[in-house]
């Protein structure tokens, strides 16, 4: 983990997403501010459904049109607002400095198109005026670099004919192949054995070390957050709660939520069959979030105060800030 350089390449501002439905607008994204740092990894984290991929969606400015609405905020990428861009600037960031790993391969991948094509089509893009023969060179290169067997002969397969951990690894060639600034990682080994997902997790870090790019990792799983992160972003249903570097956070949360999340961890040390500890209740949905607090009916240290607004975000430590009025 880089701890040295400090430079904040990327700023996201009090920001707001909102969709428009048949039952009206709603904000999936309310008020969310985060730094990422040049050579660092910030891990964004929290259950399904709080928001994390519409974060990572709206900073590529892929919100799905014309629902989805950056509603207010700022999303500050060496302090030029990509809220505000373009759609033809936006497309000179998106893959040459931000890039992002979907989460399902096969989604990301065209089934009717061979490997080779797919991934020469990023350079084609990207390089104005390059041989078709330097595409290839490149081509082969990346998937080499990915760890891929024999890619003279994968460049010429189809998605089908490989393997899921092999499709990661596709994408992942896919979103480094033009050196970003940012890569967005979106929970990228889901559904990928533990063997091939601990050999993508040191090739992240192995290319985040020899290029100083900053990566946005968005999962739910705890332990890669440990493994591969410097700060941690809490979410809970569309707000920040809680925010610290990752040794901090373990040591010390401090938002119940967060110490929920940590608790439901299974431990080495237990018994046998122990009765992993669960948090009670659901995620409010989107249409009926609580006027106070958002874990308020999960918080097994609510108070009457929780249920009027919501709580403010208050220092904890050094760069270490949760959002609880229990503090």
């Amino acid at each position: 983990m880089n701890k040295t350089n400090q430079e904040i390449i990327l700023k996201v501002k009090n920001l707001v997403i909102a969709f428009d439905t048949e039952a009206g607008r709603i904000r999936a994204i309310d008020d969310v501010s985060f730094d990422v740092k040049k050579g660092q990894t910030l891990g964004i984290v929290g259950e399904s459904g709080c928001g994390k991929s519409v974060t990572a969606l709206s900073i590529m400015r892929l919100l799905p049109k014309p629902t989805g609405i950056i509603e207010g905020g700022e999303i500050l990428f060496r302090n030029t607002d990509i809220a505000l861009l373009s759609p033809e600037k936006m497309h000179e960031i998106r893959g040459n400095h931000i890039s992002m790993i979907f989460q399902e391969p096969m989604t990301a991948l065209n089934p009717v198109h061979r490997i080779g094509k797919q991934l020469g089509e990023v350079f084609e893009l990207h390089y104005k005026g390059i041989s078709k023969q330097e595409i290839r060179g490149k081509s082969v290169d990346m998937l080499q670099k990915v760890g891929i067997p024999d890619p003279e002969k994968r460049m010429g397969e189809y998605v089908h004919e490989i393997s899921g951990g092999m499709r990661q690894r596709v994408i992942i060639a896919m979103a480094l192949s033009c050196k970003p600034d940012i890569l967005i990682a979106d929970e990228p080994t889901t559904a990928i054995d533990v063997t091939i997902q601990a050999q993508i997790l040191e090739l992240m870090k192995a290319l985040q070390h020899e290029t100083g790019m900053a990566i946005i990792y968005i999962t739910h799983d705890l332990g890669v957050i440990a493994e591969i992160c410097d700060h941690v972003v809490v979410m809970y249903a569309g707000k920040v709660i809680e925010t610290a570097p990752v040794n901090e956070l373990f040591i010390n949360p401090r938002h119940p939520y967060t110490k929920g999340l940590l608790s439901s961890i299974p431990r080495l040390e237990n018994p046998r069959k122990t009765k992993l500890n669960i948090i009670k209740g659901m995620v409010p949905t989107l249409y009926e979030l609580p006027k106070g607090c958002r874990f308020q009916n999960r918080c097994p240290a609510v108070e009457a105060i929780c249920e009027t607004a919501s709580p403010p975000t208050t220092s904890v430590g050094e760069d270490h800030f949760a959002s609880c009025y229990l503090l």
